[in-house]
């Protein structure tokens, strides 16, 4: 830059700091993108219908007399793990006229517990 003239001088520079602006722009909305895509991501992961599915079979299973009911929760156990790679584990016990139900479902990208109960 010894032989331009100082005008030259000045459009050069900002010539470098407007690429440069732009250089750093680009990256701040790529990151963004990252950031929304991710997070929507997460929300189609989550297995909102398989949580729904188990959770009524699991409900019209609980009334099952006892040698029976846990033949159909290691059945539950099996089929989810085998169809749906996840691991669903549930407890019930009755106290009075309620039924208490405690359910544990993870895929391995979503953990899920619910406690419920029914009269």
């Amino acid at each position: 830059m010894a032989r331009l003239n100082d005008d030259a001088q000045w459009i050069i520079l900002m010539g470098f700091l407007v690429s440069f602006s732009f250089f750093f722009l680009a990256i701040i909305i790529n990151q963004s993108t990252v950031v929304g895509q991710t997070t929507a991501e997460s929300v189609i992961e989550f297995p909102k219908n398989d949580i729904r599915d188990t959770r009524q079979v699991i409900g019209e299973t609980v009334n099952i007399p006892y040698p029976d009911n846990i033949t159909v929760q290691k059945d539950i156990t099996v089929l989810s793990m085998n169809r749906k790679s996840s691991v669903v584990d549930y407890s019930n016990f009755t106290a009075g006229n309620a039924t208490y139900i405690k359910i544990h479902y993870n895929n391995g990208v979503t953990e899920y517990n619910e406690n419920w109960s029914y009269l």
